[in-house]
C-alpha cells in the first residue's frame, strides 16, 4: 500500500491569512472615546484593560458606558485598584483580579478572560496563579520590536508601544510576505498619552495605513488566544490526509498553498 503524498501543512489565521493586528490600551481614561472612534472608523480592533474599582476619577470612562463604548472590542482585567501586584500578598493579588472580573462582567454581561499587568508588575508565582482565576493571557510592558507569536501568553510582550516608531513598525508589518510564517503586530499604550504628547496624528496615520488589508486579520487579544488554542486542538491523521476539528470555531490551514477551512466539529479530507 502506497503512503499518501507528504504535504506541507501550515496553521493559518481566519480566512487563510498569515498576519494579525491587535491593540491593547490600559486604564480606561476618557481619551478612550476618541481612540475607539479612530479604531472603529478604520476597522481596527483591540483590547481595553480596565480597573473596575477606580470609578471616582472623573478622567475615567464610567462603567455604565463600557458596553456601548467598547462594543467592537474586548474588555479585559487590569486589577481592581491598579496596585503594583508583585509587592502584594498572593491572597490580595487573587482578590484584585477576581473582584475586577466580577464587576466588569456584571457590567458587560460576558466573561472577562484577559489581562494586562498593572504597572507592568508580575512574577512567576502570579503567572502560575492566573489560570486558576480564569485568566487566559496577560500582557507585559517590555516590547519585542518584532512580529513573532508569543511563546507564553501569560508574558505576552507587544511589538511596540505607540511611541516606539509606530509608523515604521507598521510599514515593516505591511511588507512581510513570507506566508510560511504567522506574523503578529501588537501595539499597546494609554490613550491619555496621545493628549499629553500631542500626537494623535500618529495613531490616525497608522490606522489609515493598515486598514482594510486582505492578508491581515484584525482581532482582539482574546480572539487570538482562543483561535490559537482551537488550532492546537486539531486532530490530524498520521498520514496528514484528514483532520478533525473538535472545537466549535472554524480553523484554517494551508495545504501545499491551498487554503482549507475546517469547520467546527467536522472531519475534512486534505
Amino acid at each position: 500500500m502506497l503512503m499518501p503524498e507528504l504535504k506541507n501543512i501550515y496553521t493559518c489565521f481566519p480566512g487563510g491569512r498569515h498576519k494579525v493586528l491587535t491593540m491593547s490600551y490600559d486604564d480606561g481614561r476618557e481619551e478612550d472615546r476618541r481612540l475607539v472612534e479612530i479604531f472603529d472608523r478604520h476597522g481596527i480592533r483591540g483590547t481595553f484593560n480596565l480597573n473596575a474599582g477606580i470609578q471616582d476619577d472623573p478622567r475615567r470612562v464610567p462603567a455604565a458606558e463600557y458596553p456601548t463604548l467598547y462594543k467592537n472590542h474586548e474588555i479585559a482585567c487590569h486589577t481592581y485598584l491598579h496596585p503594583t501586584i508583585e509587592r502584594c500578598p498572593m491572597e490580595q493579588v487573587a482578590r484584585q483580579i477576581l473582584q475586577d472580573r466580577i464587576e466588569l462582567e456584571a457590567v458587560t454581561g460576558a466573561p472577562v478572560r484577559g489581562m494586562a499587568y498593572p504597572n507592568g508588575s508580575y512574577s512567576k508565582q502570579i503567572m502560575d496563579l492566573l489560570p486558576m482565576l480564569g485568566i487566559k493571557y496577560s500582557r507585559v510592558v517590555p516590547t519585542t520590536g518584532g512580529f513573532a507569536m508569543p511563546e507564553n501568553f501569560y508574558a505576552w510582550a507587544g511589538t511596540c508601544h505607540h511611541d516606539q516608531h509606530l509608523l515604521e513598525r507598521g510599514k515593516e508589518f505591511l511588507e512581510l510576505h513570507k506566508t510560511q510564517y504567522l506574523y503578529l503586530m501588537y501595539v499597546w499604550g494609554h490613550s491619555y498619552e496621545f493628549t499629553s504628547h500631542d500626537n494623535w496624528d500618529v495613531m490616525e496615520d497608522f490606522c489609515a495605513m493598515v486598514e482594510g488589508k486582505d492578508d491581515i486579520w484584525y482581532a482582539t487579544n482574546i480572539e487570538i488566544v482562543d483561535y490559537m488554542e482551537a488550532a492546537s486542538r486539531l486532530q490530524f491523521t498520521a498520514a496528514g490526509d484528514k483532520v478533525f476539528n473538535p472545537s466549535a470555531c472554524p480553523v484554517w490551514v494551508e495545504v501545499d498553498r491551498d487554503k482549507v477551512e475546517i469547520p467546527g466539529g467536522t472531519l475534512v479530507s486534505l
